[in-house]
């Protein structure tokens, strides 16, 4: 359809162009401050401004492409044409809350003229504006979707589904508005739940639920969801998401990652589920360069998982590895969990970088004594192990790619630059030795990557921004201070709060994915940690883990189906081989919450 690509190429550019824009901006605001001690006053404050533009323009192209997060297990389990139905409401549903927000924004961007930026002396509705033009974009492509499905009676009867219900709740509204906390369960539970699992968009799920419950049940004006929205996905720390997932992408491309899996391979492919444990290990590595579970786990899988199918590996097993691999490392810096609990909670991200490393090498341990219960009576002698020649030049050949997560994280902790401005030092880094060392560098896959970092940035991005007006929006019900008060209350105290937290993480991981679960319920939970006595980075960790658990956990883990895409290996391979490697990450977590 000629509509769809001219909008897809006019939102793709631009995008790819302000992620190269970002980045420059970024790193020439390191290089003027410690090179030539001039720091640049309006870097950050530009690459600000940018920031949202890019935001939703990737949320628009990930809407085009489908790429939102959303929960299919339930839909999927349908027949096809129950399924193109629900398909079909998850478009008007989000069309419906995008039309909602359509008027709330423009009267944001109204609000925002009369506010001047102190470096670049510009109106602050530059910036704002990204959030009516995203909307309308995104309803632009929602009608062009509308228009290409085949059937005409699908289409209305959606229509007619989300009308007759926004219909119906807003003829309940004289009702709802007496029913205090219960309106809480309708919107936040039933209404969410019944969206998440129709398959409609989590980011959608989560903002439609909030304008309901304040529009509805409340004198909030409908312009606080956008500016709680703006709050939660503008943060110059959050830029750290992007500029992570690129590098991830770049240092599959240059082939760092590539050198260090033959490395590791070289080290322990001989021995009894060698590269099982090659493959924790390079999981662990990777996460300290890319940030993003998708990145690390499509750098690493494709090239080592041929050698171990050759090796005789079940496919089952593999993807079951792979997953419980990404839930070990979601606390390995520079995860975007972390740096996203950073911005919601105010916890030190510097802190929580260097209480990471360590709780994900104990699970990485505890992966590793179940591998070798596993495989200790394989007979490996027809296996040819590395000689110590081998072993050296794979080492000399990884050494770049080694060196990098050790840049990253001196970078931060030295105060070189912040969580977000090390990225772009790591993307530089990649680029130089990608060009000059490895001298592998394809310059065509630069703009298809530009644009997918966009996408799938704009997707984080845009859940971040509803859960953050869903979590003000239940601050300010009053539930939070309900819930501390539950909490604290629990007999037991902290082992009792961390159990808890555990189970509770767990279904919220499996259910919301990661980074909208920490957005929600992190500024919940953690003053209420801090009231009991808890180090706010040791509830961090155990929470990620828990997390972690439930995102890579089927049958409703994004996680679990995101490294089934990767590996290409079909879900129901890994049913049997999954619940082990989950329940040995348990334990893990479980010692974590009890050793300090």
């Amino acid at each position: 359809m000629i509509a769809d690509a001219a909008l897809g190429l006019a939102l793709e550019i631009p995008a790819a162009i302000l992620m190269v824009v970002e980045i420059v901006v970024l790193f020439a605001g390191v290089v003027s401050r410690y090179v030539f001690h001039t720091p640049l006053v309006w870097s950050d404050e530009l690459a600000e401004t940018l920031f949202l533009w890019l935001a939703m323009l990737g949320a628009g192209v990930a809407f085009r492409r489908r790429e939102h997060m959303r929960m299919t297990a339930a839909v999927n389990a349908l027949a096809e044409r129950p399924q193109m139905f629900f398909s079909t409401v998850a478009t008007v549903t989000s069309l419906a809350c995008l039309v909602f927000f359509l008027e709330p924004a423009y009267a944001f961007v109204a609000d925002e003229l009369v506010i001047t930026t102190p470096a670049l002396q510009i109106s602050a509705a530059w910036r704002a504006a990204a959030l009516p033009v995203g909307f309308a974009i995104m309803a632009g492509i929602a009608l062009l979707q509308l228009w290409r499905v085949g059937s005409f009676r699908q289409v209305v009867g959606a229509i007619a589904l989300v009308g007759g219900l926004v219909g119906a709740m807003v003829l309940l509204q004289p009702l709802l508005a007496n029913l205090g906390y219960i309106n809480l369960l309708i919107f936040f539970v039933g209404c969410v739940a019944v969206m998440v699992f129709a398959g409609v968009p989590i980011a959608f799920s989560f903002a439609l639920a909030a304008f309901g419950y304040l529009v509805l049940t409340t004198e909030t004006p409908a312009e606080i969801i956008i500016s709680r929205m703006d709050e939660g996905m503008s943060a110059l720390i959050l830029l750290a998401v992007p500029m992570f997932v690129f590098l991830g992408l770049l240092i599959e491309m240059t082939g760092m990652a590539r050198a260090m899996v033959e490395f590791l391979a070289s080290l322990f492919g001989h021995v009894r589920g060698g590269l099982h444990y090659v493959l924790i290990g390079a999981m662990y590595l990777v996460s300290g360069i890319s940030g993003a579970k998708a990145a690390d786990m499509a750098a690493v899988a494709p090239i080592l998982f041929p050698e171990m199918r050759a090796r005789g590996a079940e496919p089952g097993d593999l993807l079951a590895l792979l997953a419980a691999t990404g839930a070990q490392t979601e606390t390995i810096p520079p995860s975007l969990v972390l740096i996203t609990i950073g911005s919601v909670t105010g916890v030190s991200i510097a802190a929580l970088f260097n209480g990471g490393l360590l709780p994900g090498a104990l699970l990485g341990l505890t992966l590793c004594l179940h591998v070798w219960w596993r495989f200790r009576k394989v007979d490996m002698s027809h296996v040819k192990r590395a000689s110590i020649r081998d072993i050296g030049r794979t080492f000399i050949i990884a050494v770049p790619g080694l060196l990098l997560p050790f840049l990253i994280r001196a970078s931060v902790m030295e105060g070189l630059a912040t969580a977000t401005e090390v990225s772009t030092i790591g993307v530089v880094y990649s680029l130089v030795v990608g060009l000059l060392i490895y001298r592998r560098f394809d310059w065509g896959r630069i703009i298809p990557m530009l644009v997918e970092t966009a996408s799938l940035s704009g997707a984080i991005l845009l859940i971040i921004g509803a859960a953050t007006a869903m979590a003000w929006a239940l601050t300010q019900s009053g539930f939070s201070a309900m819930l501390a008060h539950a909490m604290a209350g629990l007999p037991g105290g902290r082992l009792t709060f961390f159990a808890v937290s555990i189970v509770a993480f767990i279904i919220l991981g499996s259910v919301l994915e990661g980074i909208p679960a920490m957005v929600l319920f992190g500024p919940l939970m953690f003053p209420i940690a801090r009231q009991i006595g808890i180090d706010e980075v040791h509830y961090a960790m155990v929470t990620i883990l828990a997390m972690g658990i439930g995102l890579f956990s089927p049958p409703f883990g994004v996680g679990y189906y995101t490294a089934c895409a990767i590996s290409r290996i079909h879900p129901d391979e890994g049913m049997r081989h999954i619940a082990a490697y989950m329940a040995v990450l348990l334990i893990g977590t479980i010692i974590v919450a009890l050793l300090p």
